[in-house]
């Protein structure tokens, strides 16, 4: 009996998606964004990128509110970002997939050793006009 219990927990317990594992660390419930929709993401994210940062800021229109850059090379030059829809990323970069069901105002930075999550209430704040 006790068995088979232990069998039911572990296979209930492996149904749960990277995304969900990844929203159940930081206590929120995983908000994807729409697969038609869009990031934004720097031209230097790829595979294998040893560094890939994320911030998502409030969903607008056909954009998710991601945006990814490598490392420390974020910029706020208007042409930094590029549109890319998300069926893409499983190509470009997959290891950020399952990141992106974090909620607006949630940020990470990911590599090889490193899983850096938080949430940042700034990135709730309507744009500047």
């Amino acid at each position: 009996m006790i068995g088979r219990t232990l069998d039911r927990t572990t296979k209930m317990f492996s149904r749960r998606t990277p995304e969900q594992r990844i929203c159940e660390k930081v206590g929120v419930v995983p908000q994807p964004p729409a697969p038609d929709s869009k990031v934004g993401i720097a031209d230097e994210v790829v595979a294998d990128t040893p560094v890939i940062c994320g911030q998502r800021t409030l969903p607008e229109g056909d954009f998710s509110g991601w945006f990814l850059w490598a490392g420390d090379s974020f910029s706020e030059a208007d042409d930094f970002f590029v549109p890319l829809h998300m069926h893409h990323l499983s190509e470009r970069c997959p290891e950020v997939v399952p990141y992106l069901a974090l909620p607006p105002g949630w940020s990470f930075a990911i590599g090889t050793g490193l899983e850096d999550l938080w949430f940042n209430p700034a990135l709730l704040d309507p744009p500047a006009v």
